[in-house]
Order: C-alpha cells, then sequence, then structure tokens
C-alpha cells in the first residue's frame, strides 16, 4: 500500500522520504531521545527508522512525514514494532516544531484516517512513564490511560484513545485529504 497524502488546515501528511531521515538521525543522536531507547548511533537509528518506514508495504499503516508550509516538521503515524503488543499512535517533532500544536493536528489527523481506513474503534499510546510531555499530548487528544492495557516496557503508560469519538461525525475528504 502507497501512504495516502492528509491534508489538515496546516500540515501535509505524506509517505516519508530518504531525506527525512536526517532529521530522525539528528533526533536520536540527542538527549531528546532518551524515551525512545536513545540516544543511538546513526547506523541503529537507520534500523529503526527504515523498519518503520517499512511498515507500510507490510501492514498498510506507518509513520507519515508531516510538513508545514513545505518545510519538514516531524513524524507522526500508527507504529506497530514486533514487540507492540497493538498498533500504537506516535510522534515526534523537531526541535523548532515544539510547542505549536503540531504534533496533536497531525495525531487528530491519523486517527480520522485510522477510523476510515481500518474501521478500528480504538488505538494507543504507549508512553515512557518519565515522557511527561507525551502523556500531556495523549490525554489532550481525548485519550484515557488505562493501566490494564500492556505496554512494551514495564511501568509503560497506555493511553487509549476511542477513535469513534475522535472522527466526529468528520471524514478525511471533509478534511482536506487527497
Amino acid at each position: 500500500m502507497i501512504a495516502p497524502v492528509l491534508h489538515t488546515a496546516r500540515l501535509v501528511l505524506r509517505l516519508p522520504r530518504l531525506e527525512d531521515f536526517q532529521h530522525r538521525a539528528a533526533f536520536y543522536a540527542s538527549d531528546r531521545s532518551v524515551w525512545e531507547g536513545g540516544p543511538l548511533s546513526r547506523n541503529d537509528a537507520w534500523r529503526v527508522w527504515a523498519s518503520e518506514v517499512g511498515q507500510w508495504p507490510l501492514m498498510g499503516y506507518g509513520p507519515f512525514s508531516v510538513e508545514m508550509d513545505g518545510d519538514y516538521v516531524g513524524e507522526v503515524g500508527i507504529y506497530h514494532a514486533a514487540e507492540y503488543p497493538e498498533p500504537e499512535l506516535g510522534w515526534f517533532v523537531v526541535p523548532g516544531a515544539e510547542g505549536r500544536g503540531i504534533a496533536a493536528e497531525a495525531a487528530r489527523a491519523v486517527m480520522v484516517w485510522a477510523r476510515e481506513a481500518f474501521g478500528w474503534d480504538e488505538i494507543t499510546n504507549i508512553i515512557d512513564p518519565g515522557n511527561a510531555r507525551s502523556i500531556a499530548l495523549g490525554l489532550r487528544l481525548g485519550g484515557r490511560i488505562d493501566a490494564s492495557r500492556p505496554g512494551i516496557d514495564p511501568g509503560d503508560v497506555v493511553i487509549v484513545h476511542d477513535l469513534r469519538a475522535a472522527a466526529g461525525g468528520f471524514s478525511m475528504t471533509d478534511r482536506g485529504a487527497a
């Protein structure tokens, strides 16, 4: 499956391209990646990123690269590595894009798309308990913490999103999806 292109009021979500890797490599080389198993070497970052992008032809979903005004600002999508108990909604934004609502806007578009494309009733976030900003975003997106759901590592915070409510009766075509 080729990834669809999703549009929001400010953003374009598209299939990742090779040049997008530089941003993830920089992220994994920084201390910001501590909640994602980092810091990682460039080679290890490549393995993670390439396996995530490789989900598209294998599973029909994966990460979207996010652009605003033609500039790459992050990645938001559905991740499902072998050790994940179920598909997970995740996000990453470049430092200059933090605090601008970009991850939230893109995540909402992905939630609507997942509901329409797959008919899923819910999706989770699996977040390291020390990552307060991601936990706050998951809750701001309307999710609820479910301590009975398995994470990846002991102590992970699992946030469940009701995709029926997230879609809010609107389709991606109503929101400008191509």
